[in-house]
């Protein structure tokens, strides 16, 4: 691997400071690989601007400035050819809040909402908050590759279906869809007249080089018209709690009922997360770069451990730093018990839709990675043998 000036191996350790994914385990020696957080300091460029921002000393009121709009539209036409007009930004303080306006902002109480599973556990839970009727079906993996039964799919859209949710790149399967399954989705939604909400955080960690990300509003003026597109920095540049999203809306009707349902519940975003975001888009890119071949690294890492492992099985994720590992031949009765009680804190899948998975993050130093694995390993050949 090529040198580069960003050290992703000797980090900060999180344990000094409250935090969600290191503190699930305080006390306890369990390595955590579960929530979508890397361990990785932010980029230099993205603390270089908070800092500058700091020493200004004042934190008042602040919306979008100009140069924040222009770093984001110009990174996400640099990024993925998609050339966006300023007014279409909506901002928001996380893509999770989308999710939930968008079910509100389409249809009425009662009707339906399609996603597939498995998928990002508030999919299946933000059309239940605006009583919404959530419908699924399962994504199928063939020839150890996932997608859409789309004869399922079909048959699972009705006259009250008015949301299509889609995920992608993919949380927790790592797809990135190409341009075929793409114009398939934006078809359906056409012929049966839906609103599509297309979470698209993950669109900048993409490691296929042979996949790339593909917004599906990109597709054309039809699709783009009826599509909510929710982006954010945080997953690429490893800034979560700073909260800056955005959602895309290119149709000024659609863009209305989204903003109406925002109004007095959906507070502004965070200042500093928009410095961040400014930065992030504008001068994120070597960083960034840098993070796909570590990450590359180390997906080869887990892709040839899991290979070991008697009774586990995955698929090569084209983006993400998120390995989805089937544990059905395995004989485990709670797959995310048994590996936390090994050492090891992974995703219990059932929330995502799919008992008998786990979900590993490897946006984490190769040692810790590396130890992680052999815990795994370890623990899968000690068990008893079956009676």
């Amino acid at each position: 691997m090529p040198a580069t000036p960003f050290d992703f191996d000797n980090l900060p350790d999180r344990r000094l400071v409250p935090g969600e994914k290191w503190d699930r385990y305080a006390g306890r020696d369990v390595l955590p690989l579960w929530v979508a957080d890397m361990d990785f300091p932010a980029p230099p460029a993205v603390l270089d601007a908070i800092r500058a921002r700091l020493d200004h000393r004042v934190f008042g009121y602040t919306d979008a400035w100009p140069g924040l709009v222009e770093a984001v539209t110009e990174g996400i036409a640099r990024d993925h050819a998609w050339r966006i007009e300023p007014d279409w930004l909506v901002w928001l303080p996380g893509v999770v809040t989308g999710f939930n306006l968008a079910c509100r902002a389409t249809g009425e109480a009662g009707d339906e909402v399609f996603t597939a599973t498995p998928v990002y556990p508030p999919f299946l839970s933000a059309p239940g908050n605006s009583d919404r009727r959530l419908v699924t079906r399962p994504l199928e993996r063939v020839d150890g590759r996932w997608g859409w039964d789309r004869a399922e799919v079909e048959s699972a859209i009705t006259a009250r279906t008015r949301l299509l949710m889609l995920c992608n790149p993919h949380n927790p399967v790592g797809r990135v869809f190409d341009r075929d399954e793409l114009q398939w989705l934006a078809g359906l939604a056409e012929r049966h007249n839906l609103t599509i909400c297309s979470d698209e955080i993950h669109c900048g960690l993409v490691l296929d080089p042979a996949t790339p990300h593909i917004p599906i509003a990109a597709l054309g003026d039809d699709v783009a018209r009826r599509t909510i597109t929710l982006m954010a920095p945080s997953k690429t540049w490893n800034i979560p709690a700073l909260y800056c999203a955005f959602a895309i809306i290119p149709d000024p009707a659609l863009r209305r009922r989204f903003r109406h349902q925002m109004r007095g519940i959906v507070p502004h975003t965070n200042l500093l997360g928009m410095v961040a975001a400014e930065a992030a888009y504008r001068d994120g890119g070597p960083w960034r770069t840098a993070l796909l071949d570590y990450l590359r690294g180390n997906l080869d890492l887990v892709m040839d451990a899991v290979a070991t492992m008697p009774g586990l099985a995955t698929t090569r994720p084209e983006a993400t730093y998120l390995a989805w590992i089937d544990c059905r031949d395995a004989g485990l009765e709670n797959p995310m018990r048994f590996f936390e009680d090994a050492g090891v804190g992974l995703s219990d899948g059932t929330p995502f839709g799919m008992p008998g998975f786990v979900r590993l993050n490897f946006g984490c130093p190769r040692a810790l990675l590396t130890e992680a694995l052999a815990r795994m390993r370890r623990a899968l050949a000690e068990r008893p043998s079956p009676a």
